[in-house]
């Protein structure tokens, strides 16, 4: 998994990530400043999507087939993250 800085959630991620691009299509930030910028942003959107994807496997997990009479899942599967 990509890795983002442990202290951020993945929401502080994305705010930080948003701010990069802010920082980035202003042009206001110079050459060598843009290139870590982009590296980093680089990093959290990788990381940002690799969260999002297992959020989604985890969801996906639910059994659909077998749902409950008062519209809950009645089962679930493990889900093993990788």
């Amino acid at each position: 998994m990509s890795e983002a800085p442990p202290e951020l959630s993945f929401e502080d991620a994305l705010k930080r990530l948003e701010a990069i691009v802010h920082s980035l299509e202003s042009g206001d930030v110079p050459l060598d400043k843009s290139i870590e910028l982009y590296a980093e942003g680089d990093r959290l959107r990788a990381w940002c999507e690799q969260r999002l994807a297992a959020a989604q496997a985890r969801i996906e997990a639910i059994q659909r087939d077998q749902i409950a009479p008062d519209g809950r899942p009645a089962a679930v599967r493990p889900f093993d993250g990788e």
